[in-house]
């Protein structure tokens, strides 16, 4: 023994002590032995140090051997015990074995002493170990199940019967289940497990673990999980067989991970890109068939101006201005929805402007349709275009007429609402203080199919004639470009409830709205004008409308012939009073042109007109840097109405 002992050695005779202890010495084994002899002194050194083994003498006055055992497993339960007597039967000697002693050693055999110690101090170690990897084990284990029950991946394993011996909590939420619940198979009562398209049941026999168990690789098959009264979850699943050492088949292990949120933000980010795409492409042919109705419209104004036009004449171009101008109201809803139509921004107060459409509204929806509105006490500013905030209201009004073919109730309603950073879902995204817009109908509602594409142009659930598609989508985009967002929340047979969202100005006041009236036709002018524009239809009839008119007009086809011809005209004392460029132009780019005509002529006024405004340089701020804007298709009225302002000064786009 590497060691020097300490043994407690309970005796109550001086002889037999002197005995053990000679033997102990005989046998060379290095001890320190404490002797006590009534229990009294036994409990107290038991309870005041630890011993390597304890020895006890079976009968002893008022107290006895078994009692000494009982103490010992109580008080030192890892503490090898021998009996050392010399009265000790063998049906004593049984049950002191029972009750939990290592050995005995009768006194009259004493030589046995030393090998009973050497084992029971090597069965004390033994235990020790053992109690030591027990619990280390433990510790594993517990360890690795908290591992388990605090992945994000949902796992499931079987045995090779597929009885389920695995289900941690991830899997648990997965399938719907209450804390503490492993069913017995899967799927089960809690819940229903689909195919990808989440509407085909899948067979029993192509369950993922009986597919595993049949040695079947599966990896990220994507499956539905149905729970019984709460969403379903979509899942891809992941496993394999588990094979013990001698190559037999005894389990399965099943990982679940839930990719249901991020499938949703795959298809959001699918249906931005599809809309911003779609809204491309109608800027694109927005502009160029602005560009085809301001010829339209400007050749029809001025044919019937004509003083020999006779009434006949005058009569078809009326009509072909009013198509034209028909058409025009079609391309702003196209530029609407591609968030590329020109806004005069303002401080609102959408109380305000409910209670100025009010009226317009009642008319819209018709008698059947009871209209309530509900504005909010307090209710912060917005900063938008008044006119197009109108649109917005118009749209969805006439969009829930629609939905009521046999009457019904709509309500509007305004309030302040707060999101704090990092919000999700269907509200706006960055974080600050907004003003909410309701339009609620008791209509027919929409399934969450027919949701999804409500915002999509040309998209509409009317009959042919019945509509164009473009209501909703020019909402949205009078939305998105007024820094807003818009959501929807509707079910079949219950209604809808569209919700926009307008950046709050609570640190402005707000004006009322008020409706411009439309421009009285122009007096003539005289001024020299030089028009710039790359479509040789629109430069032909904007410069004719103005020659008509009095006006001087120089024409250029391009950015650097229009700086040459006023820097021309400012040498030679004839300076080029009003420039009438269009915003998007190859070459030189806009911000270039304005720098390089106020250097030429610093009194030179500026005058934009665009078929769509290009949302780089309207947030560059580059148009509020120019005397005046106008929009494309425009008629010659208005064009003359915009020419005389800006020469004025008096027109300016609003900050």
């Amino acid at each position: 023994m590497s060691r020097r002992l300490r043994i407690l050695h309970l005796e109550d005779q001086p002889n037999d002590r002197e005995l053990v202890r000679a033997t102990l010495e005989s046998e060379g084994i290095e001890c320190r032995v404490v002797n006590v002899a009534t229990e009294a002194e036994f409990v107290a050194e038991l309870s005041a140090a630890a011993f390597d083994v304890v020895l006890s003498d079976f009968a002893l006055p008022g107290f006895d051997g078994l009692s000494a055992l009982r103490l010992v497993s109580s008080l030192a339960p890892e503490t090898p015990f021998i009996l050392v007597s010399g009265t000790l039967g063998e049906d004593a000697a049984i049950e002191s074995l029972r009750s939990g002693a290592t050995d005995y050693v009768l006194k009259d055999r004493l030589n046995r002493l030393g090998p009973a110690l050497e084992r029971a101090l090597q069965q004390a170690g033994d235990r020790r170990e053992r109690r030591t990897a027990e619990l280390a084990l433990l510790r594993e284990r517990h360890f690795l199940r908290a591992v388990l029950e605090s992945t994000q991946a949902g796992l499931i394993a079987c045995d090779a019967g597929g009885r389920i011996t695995l289900f941690n909590r991830a899997a648990r939420e997965i399938h719907g289940l209450p804390e503490g619940t492993r069913p017995e198979a899967l799927p089960g009562r809690y819940f229903q497990v689909f195919e990808a398209d989440g509407a085909t049941p899948i067979a029993s026999e192509q369950e993922p673990l009986v597919r595993i168990l049949r040695g079947e690789p599966l990896r990220d098959s994507e499956l539905v999980i149905v729970p019984a009264g709460t969403v379903p979850r979509r899942v891809l699943a992941r496993g394999r067989i588990v094979i013990d050492e001698l190559g037999a088949r005894v389990g399965a292990v099943l990982a679940l991970l839930d990719v249901s949120e991020q499938r949703s933000l795959s298809e959001q980010l699918r249906q931005a890109q599809k809309m911003e795409a779609i809204g491309r492409l109608a800027g694109g042919v927005a502009h160029d068939f602005n560009n085809l109705l301001t010829v339209i419209l400007g050749h029809a104004q001025l044919l019937s101006a004509r003083a020999e036009a006779t009434e006949e004449m005058r009569d078809d171009a009326r009509d072909i201005a009013q198509a034209a101008t028909r058409a025009a109201g079609l391309t702003r809803q196209l530029l609407a929805f591609s968030r590329q139509q020109v806004l005069q921004p303002r401080v609102l107060d959408l109380n305000a402007v409910i209670l100025e459409t009010e009226k317009m509204l009642r008319r819209l929806i018709g008698e059947d349709v009871e209209l309530r509105t509900c504005p909010a006490p307090g209710l912060d500013s917005v900063r938008a275009d008044p006119g197009q905030i109108e649109q917005v209201l118009m749209n969805l009004a006439v969009n829930a007429r629609d939905a009521m073919p046999e009457g019904g109730r709509l309500t509007i309603e305004t309030a302040n609402a707060a999101f704090e950073g990092g919000h999700r879902g269907a509200g706006p995204s960055a974080p600050g203080r907004y003003v909410m817009l309701g339009v609620t109908d008791t209509g027919t509602g929409m399934d969450a199919e027919t949701a999804s594409h409500i915002f999509e142009p040309f998209f509409t659930t009317k009959p042919v004639g019945k509509g164009t598609g473009l209501g909703l989508s020019t909402v949205h985009g009078i939305v998105a470009q007024s820094g807003g967002h818009i959501e929807v929340k509707s079910a079949p047979g219950l209604g809808t409830t569209f919700r926009v969202y307008l950046p709050s100005e609570v640190a402005k006041p707000a004006a009322m709205h008020l409706v411009e009236a439309t421009p009285a036709p122009a007096p003539r002018g005289s001024a020299r004008v030089l028009v710039v524009e790359d479509d040789e239809l629109v430069r032909g009839v904007v410069s004719q409308a103005l020659r008509v008119h009095g006006y001087h007009v120089l024409e250029a086809r391009d950015r650097q012939e229009a700086i040459a011809l006023c820097a021309a005209g400012e040498m030679r004392g004839e300076p080029v009073e009003l420039v009438l460029t269009d915003v998007v132009m190859p070459g030189i780019g806009i911000a270039e042109l304005i720098d390089r005509l106020h250097a030429a002529a610093p009194r030179i006024r500026i005058l934009c007109m665009s078929g769509y405004t290009d949302r780089a340089i309207a947030e560059q701020g580059v148009l509020d840097s120019v005397d005046g804007f106008v929009q494309k298709p425009f008629s010659v009225d208005d064009l003359l109405a915009r020419v005389v302002e800006t020469l004025k000064g008096t027109h300016r786009r609003a900050a």
